[in-house]
């Protein structure tokens, strides 16, 4: 299959990766350069399973390169004025605007995921620049005298430092946003290692906060095959003092014990295992077409993606009828090819992965009952049928493992405390979904998920002005919204003799 971009992308996808220079993709000091002992990596196109780029593999040395750059700029980003810190993020934000077409086509080449779905990643990573350049300038503190008396209180925020920021592939845009623009906008300087089936989007973005005028050194990426080693040098060094991860939980329980032995401000955005629940009274129509983007927004492959659906036994055939009939309309394809809406998953692993959940529950009980239709030839690419279960068992294995793809298992439930016990049955706890026309139940019912996002009849919960994180298993902090900034803050108060 060749790769050519439709006319409304309207961009020379060849071109635009080639401008990268991905060979030079250590971006150090504003700069790219090739990684040392000259070693690259393959970045493959998921949907053919080809080569579309070689990329510098960064090695320990260029990972402390970084670290010695952003030390460096950290001073005087810190010190530089709210307000152009502010200007530079807006003028990232439109620089973002304006490349959608570019950045969307690159996002679908690496990542796999439909140009439609890749258009909205790229308007939803710009927001949290302009987002984040609007909370620049909202610097809060306190005043005031102290309760016994003779001195005054002053507390202030100051920049925790340089701040080492790992990335995931499913959104290779809005990941690495969600986490610069705050942490640029705090006055932090950061060291970037994206992930490496994606890293082609973060050099992208690097690029545009050079031309937005961020200064040289604020913002520092390291592509590598060797992530275990990169991010262990950047914890063992004394001068990075922040680590964000967003990825698996067995990822993050690791790199919380590395940031323990030097007690490195952490935050984590780990994995999820979202109930969407049905009630007996739901607008099935309305449900169903939350579910198609709660569940299928970028192929399932998301944190947040509705993992487990509870649909009440009064409206499960309706349901499962209208939202299998959906699913299996869907066109499935490679991203540029004309009315794709689901692309591949990320890699033969995960196909494999997602088609053993799958059978495991056919061979406990479930029933498979709508499946889209793959395209004739796939070319070598991973994809997966979306596909619909019913009468999935309550211990499956499906019910309690991030699936991570097209599949949507449906269980039954009958009366609340049933459905309260299978939802919170998890060690996971980062979104939720709840559909019914009864606002008053389906908020009580939210109150009672364990999961730090619930969307009440509607199929997203992510906006960079709220704040994104979980609970459990699932995670420590929070992203976007004032809370955002403040993970990148550090708390100061003086005691001033008022004598």
């Amino acid at each position: 299959m060749s790769i050519t971009v439709t006319p409304a992308a309207g961009t020379d996808l060849r071109g635009y990766v080639d401008a990268l220079a991905p060979r030079q993709g250590v971006w150090i000091d504003g700069r790219g350069a090739a990684a040392q002992g000259d070693g690259t990596f393959a970045v493959t196109d998921p949907a053919t399973g080809t080569v579309i780029a070689e990329i510098a593999d960064g090695q320990v040395a260029d990972a402390l390169a970084a670290v010695d750059a952003a030390a460096r700029a950290l001073p005087g980003w810190a010190a530089t004025a709210a307000r152009e810190r502010s200007e530079a993020l807006r003028r990232a934000f439109a620089l973002m605007i304006a490349s959608t077409e570019q950045l969307a086509a690159l996002i679908s080449w690496e990542n796999g995921k439909s140009l439609a779905d890749a258009r909205s990643e790229v308007v939803y990573a710009a927001e949290f620049f302009r987002w984040f350049a609007e909370e620049a300038v909202r610097t809060e503190g306190e005043y005031g005298p102290s309760p016994a008396g003779g001195t005054r209180t002053v507390v202030t925020h100051k920049p925790v430092g340089v701040a080492a920021l790992i990335t995931p592939w499913n959104f290779p845009a809005a990941m690495a946003t969600r986490k610069i623009a705050p942490a640029l906008a705090a006055g932090c300087t950061v060291v970037l290692k994206p992930a490496g089936e994606t890293p082609l989007t973060a050099l992208a973005i690097a690029k545009i906060l050079t031309e937005a005028g961020v200064p040289d050194g604020v913002v520092n990426v390291v592509p590598t095959k060797s992530s275990s080693t990169v991010v262990t040098a950047w914890l063992e060094d004394p001068r990075v003092r922040k680590i964000s991860f967003t990825g698996s939980t067995p990822v993050g329980r690791i790199l919380l014990k590395q940031a323990a032995d030097r007690v490195v401000n952490s935050s984590m955005e780990l994995g999820g295992n979202a109930p969407f629940v049905v009630g007996p009274d739901a607008d099935v129509d309305a449900a169903v077409a939350g579910a198609m983007i709660a569940k299928l927004r970028n192929g399932g492959q998301a944190c947040t993606a509705a993992n487990r659906f509870y649909v009440h036994a009064d409206v499960v055939e309706e349901f499962t009828e209208k939202f299998g009939a959906a699913v299996a309309a869907l066109t499935v394809g490679p991203a540029f090819a004309e009315g794709t809406e689901i692309g591949p998953l990320i890699s033969a692993k995960a196909v494999a992965g997602v088609a053993a959940l799958v059978d495991g529950a056919v061979a406990a009980g479930a029933r498979v009952t709508h499946r889209a239709e793959l395209p004739a030839a796939t070319d070598g690419g991973y994809f997966y049928a979306p596909t619909v279960l019913r009468d999935v068992p309550a211990d499956a294995e499906i019910l309690r493992t991030e699936i991570f793809g097209p599949v949507a298992p449906i269980a039954t439930w009958h009366d609340d405390a049933e459905l309260v016990e299978l939802v919170n049955d998890t060690e996971f706890g980062l979104a939720a979904y709840v559909y019914s026309r009864d606002l008053k139940w389906a908020m009580q019912t939210a109150e009672k998920i364990e999961a730090g996002m619930v969307g009440v009849n509607r199929g997203v919960v992510s906006d960079p002005a709220t704040p994104f994180g979980g609970v459990k298993q699932s995670g420590l902090g929070r992203e976007g919204a004032r809370e955002g900034i403040r993970e990148f803050q550090e708390t100061q108060y003086l005691s001033v003799d008022w004598s």
